[in-house]
């Protein structure tokens, strides 16, 4: 069976000169973690490498699409889509695309002082969420952020940028919930927008289901969720919210009490004075009188 390392077609490499790995390693910013080699080989049939001595940097291969082996010290692994492996300095190791559905693979060569503060995610694969959430498309922008960066010039800003998206690149990799985390609906922000309509509303005489029905939650998941992180059923929020209001207007209108109760979508003023009461211990008229005596 035919092998190659390189020589696919679209491939993408950069080979950096063992000045520049001195240069990074000298630098205050690139020291913790620098690239030294980067490319992409797309559909690379055939594709094998063996390194019996190991490397002395690490090697991060991504598989975007078909799939691979890697025989790291005597365990060999199968790589898919959506998965990574990194391979640890001064390990034996080999690999290659499968025959029949050979991987494309985005892959750099790393070192640097803080290479350890990954350890965890280091010989084994990464499996990557897969879920519209998954952010595939921003880590291989900042590949190519890498990539780009190191191949307009080893100045020091465009070292320093590739090695802070490189940071990035490896965070993403061994926190992949907070990674993903900003494409995901997240549950204060359901809150929040069950509240904001909850205030748009508070003239309105509206139901559990309309505020379920409008974060596009059901009535039984949004109210245990709501109730959950809240400290309150959702409608006993909503009334509060009411009578904030209405305290609010007692401060500082000269509206009737009878037209605040309109306000709060209460078309009974006896009804709005007598809820007030309940929760407030006195009436809306002494509420307002007793404001008036201390702040008048």
């Amino acid at each position: 069976m035919e092998k190659i390392s390189e020589g696919f077609k679209g491939e993408k490499i950069i080979r950096t000169p063992k000045s520049i790995w001195q240069l990074q390693a000298a630098n205050m910013i690139c020291k913790q973690m620098y690239i030294t080699d980067i490319g992409y080989y797309p559909r690379a049939k055939y594709h094998f490498y063996a390194q019996p001595n190991g490397r002395i940097e690490n090697v991060l291969l991504y598989c975007v699409d078909g799939q691979g082996w890697i025989k790291c010290n005597d365990t060999v692994h199968t790589l898919k889509r959506h998965q990574a492996f990194v391979i640890p300095s001064l390990h034996t190791h080999a690999y290659g695309a499968n025959q029949i559905d050979p991987w494309s693979i985005y892959w750099f060569h790393f070192c640097g002082e803080n290479v350890s503060i990954f350890n965890s995610i280091y010989g084994q694969i990464v499996h990557l969420d897969k879920s519209d959430s998954s952010r595939y498309d921003d880590r291989i922008q900042l590949f190519e952020e890498m990539y780009q960066n190191i191949e307009k010039g080893y100045s020091p800003e465009n070292l320093e940028y590739a090695s802070l998206c490189l940071l990035h690149f490896m965070a993403s990799l061994k926190y992949t919930d907070q990674f993903c985390e900003i494409k995901k609906e997240k549950v204060t922000d359901v809150i929040q927008k069950s509240i904001q309509f909850m205030k748009e509303n508070i003239k309105n005489k509206i139901f559990l289901e309309d505020i379920a029905r409008h974060v596009g939650y059901s009535t039984a998941h949004f109210g245990a969720l709501f109730a959950q992180k809240i400290s309150l059923p959702p409608m006993e929020y909503f009334y509060q919210l009411k009578l904030q209001r209405a305290c609010y207007y007692l401060h500082f209108s000269d509206l009737k009490i009878k037209e605040i109760a309109f306000k709060m979508g209460y078309c009974d003023p006896f009804h709005f004075s007598k809820t007030f009461k309940q929760e407030m211990g006195i009436t809306p008229k002494e509420y307002r009188k007793q404001y008036m005596e201390t702040h008048g």
